[in-house]
């Protein structure tokens, strides 16, 4: 899945694909480029939930995202819209947008109402607070149960609104409200939630983990982002969240080859 933020903060591609507006013309190179590299998914979101960033008004978000899905609905991915607004999931899913992937996992008013009425795919992630408080000291007793039986009981609204068990995806929400500490937990732990049947999304590229581990600067997170990568498939993962596709795909590329029978010898 390749991130396009359509933002002017986000922490890593803030501003690449935003001057004043979206920039339709940088939005369609890098989509097209990222479908060249290997992306399955496009995720296109228009407000930022880097840590400490502030909300958008609906409209805003509107006016940031729904161009973007115009402009690339024509290529062979799936769009991804990343919101927690309604009014943009509508919007989005009537110009093509295949799947909703929600960091508040629709807790917001009118999100799981939207949801249920559109029928797509969903993405339900864990997030501790909220983006602007996420990191003020997130605490649990036992992280990854406490993410596993929160997402759960999502999962259980989700159906009882009227969603299919088979349409929604799980994200422990890395970076979200979680410290070092918990990140490595949820990444040792993630068969936690590969055994609950749904597909589980990861997002680890580029995240301010990698910076406290081993203080690499954001645009030199690259190789660490591909080790996490790598180790989140090899736990079970479905999807891999990532700024960076080609290489991505590559190193995924050789951890399912290595799940693949021997072949003979040539």
């Amino acid at each position: 899945m390749g991130v396009m933020n359509i933002t002017p903060d986000s922490f890593s591609d803030g501003g690449t694909l935003y001057r004043q507006g979206p920039d339709l013309g940088a939005v369609r190179r890098r989509g097209e480029q990222m479908v060249a590299d290997g992306a399955s998914f496009l995720d296109l979101g228009g407000e930022s939930t880097r840590p400490g960033a502030e909300p958008v008004s609906e409209q805003e978000e509107l006016d940031r995202v729904i161009p973007c899905v115009e402009a690339l609905a024509d290529l062979p991915v799936t769009l991804s819209v990343d919101t927690s607004t309604p009014a943009v999931m509508r919007e989005a899913a009537a110009r093509g947008a295949g799947l909703i992937n929600d960091v508040r996992a629709l807790t917001r008013d009118g999100a799981l109402e939207a949801a249920a009425e559109l029928q797509l795919p969903v993405c339900l992630m864990h997030m501790q607070g909220t983006p602007k408080t996420m990191q003020q000291g997130p605490q649990y007793d036992a992280v990854v149960l406490e993410v596993r039986d929160w997402l759960l009981g999502r999962v259980e609204l989700c159906l009882a609104a009227g969603l299919s068990r088979d349409r929604i995806l799980l994200d422990p929400g890395f970076g979200f409200g979680k410290t070092v500490t918990h990140n490595l937990a949820l990444l040792e732990g993630l068969s936690a939630l590969t055994a609950t049947g749904h597909g589980v999304l990861v997002g680890l590229s580029r995240k301010s983990l990698i910076g406290k581990l081993i203080g690499r600067e954001v645009d030199e997170r690259l190789p660490a982002s591909l080790a996490l990568a790598v180790l989140a498939a090899e736990r079970g993962a479905s999807i891999i969240r990532t700024h960076d596709v080609r290489e991505t795909a590559d190193a995924l590329a050789m951890v399912a080859a290595l799940a693949e029978p021997p072949r003979a010898a040539e």
